[in-house]
């Protein structure tokens, strides 16, 4: 019985374009550079180990930006802010029948602040878990047991969604139920048949 869910951000509650397809389009991006940044530096910032505005800061030119490292996040968080609030619906539906829904995100300390304080995030869920946080991300089955270990609930119980399947690959590993997120019909109608849940 499923009496508690995870949820992932982006891809799943958030949609739309990445950022570095918004970037791409908007601004005359050395694709090169920005891989270099967010396949590096930025990964310390999604854990913890290093501050998003000194380590964007020196890529910013190269990104074709001219305006301070400020505007920049500004115009990034405001980018990615399509939530899917039919999604965000339910989850209240399914927190008032008792099931504990928290997220559960790879994100640096300032995008998780802008969740929390400008997409609701704070009030919608039981608990938010960043990995700026728990200095641990996605798929790792650290981050999995540091989660369900702080819910406080049995692990047979809990269910998690995310449209990336290592990430769903580490959850099945800690020994969780974990599905592969695709659309929100499919989500609702999983939830209903496989897991009996509200729909």
């Amino acid at each position: 019985m499923i009496t508690a869910l995870i949820l992932d951000a982006d891809g799943v509650l958030i949609n739309g374009e990445s950022f570095s397809e918004t970037l791409a389009r908007d601004y005359d991006v050395d694709h090169d550079k920005e891989k270099e940044f967010f396949t590096t530096t930025f990964q310390d910032c999604l854990v913890g180990k290093a501050d998003l505005k000194e380590s964007i800061a020196p890529y910013l030119a190269s990104f074709g930006w001219k305006g301070t490292v400020d505007e920049f996040l500004d115009y990034w968080f405001k980018a990615g802010h399509n939530i899917d609030e039919p999604f965000i619906e339910y989850v209240q539906k399914l927190r008032k029948a008792g099931i504990c829904v928290v997220l559960a995100t790879n994100q640096e300390k300032y995008r998780t602040q802008y969740m929390l304080e400008h997409m609701g995030f704070e009030g919608a869920f039981d608990k938010i878990y960043s990995s700026a946080h728990l200095g641990l991300k996605k798929p790792a089955v650290e981050f999995f047991a540091k989660v369900v270990d702080d819910m406080g609930v049995d692990k047979a119980n809990v269910l998690f969604w995310d449209d990336d399947q290592r990430n769903i690959d580490g959850a099945v590993e800690y020994g969780i139920h974990a599905e592969f997120y695709s659309n929100y019909e499919s989500f609702l109608e999983n939830m209903k048949s496989k897991y009996s849940l509200p729909a």
